[in-house]
């Protein structure tokens, strides 16, 4: 550590070339042992992720993704990746050929790659030790080297690295520069890639590498009123505060988070610490690194307005701007708040945006682990969007950057800039292609947390921790979300009481926690986490069950636009080759599963049986991920012939329901939201959904409106008469809808009552 310092210190001078070697050098072989810890710890942390080699997959999807990302790593050729690096430093190519795509020499801000490249070379060495990428990191480190050292040759400042002239620089500041260069987000790659190598790998001339890189971004942003940089600040600079944060942290030099809060951008950061969503025309995945490294900072400096403005943008974006499948974006921007069905369009959802939202959802957790709603949004966008990102009959794993969400869409959708279908081996170079080599390697990072000597269970996935502080070792054995149960089994050195909190998704119902078989006493609220405390013995086993139910989630901006979900699966429509127009008209009741060993489900649509199954899965076909699952019902009481509404039209929580003649007042109209084997009726006047006063049980009790905050008196199921009449059961009571006393008068109010057989406990549902 000595000598790291010692280091580090001599290069803190702005002149500071780094030292090259012919092939760098690194701590050792091992990647349990190569890692370098940060100098200084974050603060204000609850919880901390398992290092990468401490968490490994096991037989399953996720280990499929990741291995092929392996594969495209090992294979590709580190002096193709260096070439635009060599020629812009003065040096020979080596006989390389130049890439395609984000990558031509012609390209504005090519090299923004490779940071990537390192990344995800160090994170699989970390994982699996695999030695050959660790050695494809080490070797382009080495040569960046040398071309860092032929910076006076090339005319460039020390410290310089980048694949295109310094001037476009000088033209940034200036705010002259006209050729769609982007030239710190390039630079913030770079960085974040050295740095990676340095901490997963060990290697102590990416150090030295990456703190001349940043003596230089010193160098010219220090010499900039603060004006001028703001003014800078307009063109994108990815996560320039986060990764020199970062910095300040694995050095503990503070002359890094001073270059770091320079790149605070106060237009967007000001009104996320007002609490005001000014997202909307915003170029989206521009602001989720600046969000990220808000985080960071305040992980840094306890500052709260850092935290406000990235668990604000948090909430944003996922309440406001956030597609059913866990993605953000049309055409690449942010559009109004909820505008959601009115942008299913072919270029949804860019990768990159979602690979940032799960990094800020990680750095957020640290911060409030008890907010289950974090790790719900995780799970929702990191299976339905990230997993179905990679290409599965692709052995290099390549990726779509769009998914699309229109009817009839298709994974494999490129850039607007280059467009295409699938990336490919050096034709392409998008940003999505750089994240998603860094998603497929890192897969199993957030799976298991730790508090103290409390583990906590975020993810379902097949997998092994090895806790090797405590000497524990946790084998988590599942086909989720096939199944709805997973298994973990304990061994090792596990002796002693401690806990084990596990995620209750906001989306199940009646979920069970045992241990060896036996139903634990402990509360399992969905949405929250349930805390297992207890003196364990090796071998305990913790079966966790989490039922599952088919629920329509309808657009924010219009509910008759739904996706149907199966606990944390979206299930698409598969269409074949056939195109759509529009969406289709779903029938929500036909929707049934086929299958007991997969997620095989048909449903009637458009008067037609479609197969449905789970989007991440959703490849080589046409789809729908939304659908018209519209149009209202009108529910008319068969004692009364009068239909049901709310009481003045209200729109307030506890509006009460009742009968009243067919006027054709909006109140009248309901949306029958598929939940389960059940519905909520949603008002289609006041958005509320029909309960039970309290949640009452008794016979009499009122029923109202309320917000669908999801509790069981929302549900109720159809119970055919074979008349056309049908009685409408409320799962929690299982009393039926009916009107109070057998009433025919106008104005009489809805209850739940036992099932007595009068005419007013049936009711006539008909479709508008």
């Amino acid at each position: 550590m000595s000598s790291s310092v010692s280091r580090r210190r001599l290069l803190q001078a702005v002149g500071a070339t780094a030292a090259v070697s012919a092939t760098g050098s690194f701590a050792c072989a091992s990647p349990a042992h190569a890692a370098v810890p940060p100098a200084r710890a974050d603060i204000g942390v609850s919880a901390r992720p398992f290092a990468l080699d401490q968490v490994r997959l096991t037989e399953s999807r996720w280990l499929d993704n990741q291995n092929r990302t392996r594969n495209y790593l090992r294979f590709v050729d580190v002096d193709r990746l260096l070439y635009n690096f060599r020629a812009n430093h003065r040096l020979a190519t080596n006989g390389a050929a130049p890439n395609g795509g984000w990558d031509a020499p012609d390209f504005p801000f090519r090299t923004h790659v490779q940071g990537h490249f390192l990344t995800a070379w160090a994170q699989l060495y970390a994982v699996t030790g695999d030695t050959a990428c660790r050695d494809k990191a080490t070797h382009m480190v080495a040569e960046l080297a040398k071309c860092q050292a032929n910076n006076s040759a090339a005319g460039f400042n020390a410290g310089y690295l980048s694949g295109y002239p310094e001037s476009d620089f000088t033209a940034l500041e200036q705010r002259t520069l006209s050729n769609g260069n982007v030239p710190y987000y390039t630079i913030h790659k770079t960085l974040a890639g050295l740095l990676d190598v340095w901490r997963h790998i060990g290697s102590t001339q990416a150090r030295d590498v990456l703190l001349a890189l940043a003596g230089w971004v010193d160098l010219r942003t220090g010499r900039l009123s603060g004006q001028q940089m703001q003014a800078m600040l307009g063109t994108e600079f990815g996560g320039m505060n986060a990764v020199l944060t970062d910095l300040h942290q694995q050095t503990g030099d503070a002359r890094w988070l001073t270059v770091a809060r320079r790149f605070d951008h106060a237009a967007v950061f000001d009104p996320l610490a007002a609490n005001q969503d000014r997202l909307s025309g915003l170029h989206a995945n521009t602001q989720v690194p600046k969000w990220i490294g808000a985080a960071r900072e305040y992980k840094v400096t306890g500052t709260a307005r850092y935290r406000d403005i990235a668990t604000n943008a948090w909430n944003f974006c996922v309440d406001s701007h956030t597609y059913a499948i866990g993605g953000n974006s049309q055409a690449e921007h942010f559009r109004a708040p909820n505008a959601i069905a009115g942008y299913l369009n072919k270029d949804t959802c860019e990768s990159c945006n979602t690979f940032n939202m799960l990094l800020l959802t990680r750095e957020l957790f640290t911060l409030d682990p008890n907010r289950a709603a974090l790790f719900d949004y995780y799970e929702r966008a990191w299976l339905n969007h990230m997993i179905g990102q990679q290409n599965p009959a692709d052995p290099h794993g390549h990726v779509t950057y769009f998914t699309p969400l229109n009817p009839g869409g298709r994974r494999g959708v490129g850039p607007a800039w280059g467009g295409g279908t699938w990336s490919t081996d050096y034709g392409t170079f998008w940003c999505c292609q750089g994240t998603g080599l860094e998603m497929h390697t890192r897969l199993m990072d957030s799976i298991y947390y730790r508090s103290d000597d409390t583990l906590i269970v975020n993810l379902f996935v097949p997998s092994v921790l090895t806790w090797a502080e405590r000497g524990i070792t946790v084998t988590q054995t599942t086909t989720y979300p096939v199944s709805d149960t997973t298994t973990l089994q304990v061994t090792g050195n596990v002796s002693g009481t401690w806990a084990m909190r596990l995620r209750i998704p906001g989306w199940t119902a009646g979920a069970t926690v045992s241990v060896n078989g036996t139903r634990q006493d402990i509360a399992t609220t969905p949405g929250s986490y349930a805390t297992l405390t207890r003196s364990w013995t090796s071998g305990d086993t913790v079966t966790v069950r989490l039922p599952m139910r088919v629920i329509m989630r309808a657009a924010n901006d219009n509910a008759n636009v739904a996706a149907i979900t199966y606990g944390p699966v979206v299930l698409s429509g598969n269409y074949g080759d056939s195109t759509l127009s529009s969406l289709p008209t779903l029938d929500t009741s036909s929707i049934r599963r086929t299958s007991s060993t997969s997620l095989a489900f048909t449903a009637t649509a458009n008067g037609s049986t479609v197969s449905l199954g789970p989007f991440h899965d959703a490849h080589g076909h046409n789809y729908t991920v939304y659908w018209n699952a519209g149009g209202t019902v009108r529910l008319t009481n068969v004692g009364s012939g009068l239909v049901l509404g709310i009481q003045d039209m209200s729109t307030a929580d506890g509006g009460r329901a009742l009968q009243w003649h067919d006027s054709g007042t909006a109140d009248h109209d309901w949306h029958m939201v598929a939940d389960g084997n059940g519905f909520r009726f949603r008002n289609a006047h006041s958005g509320k959904v029909l309960g039970v006063l309290n949640m009452s049980t008794a016979d009499g009790a009122t029923v109202l409106q309320w917000s669908d905050n999801g509790t069981a008196d929302h549900r109720w199921t159809l119970l055919d008469q074979g008349d056309g009449t049908y009685k409408i059961r409320n799962e929690h009571s299982g009393k039926l809808l009916a009107v109070a006393n057998n009433s025919t008068a106008v104005g009489a109010f809805a209850v739940q009552d036992a099932d007595d057989g009068t005419a007013d406990n049936r009711w006539r549902v008909v479709r508008m």
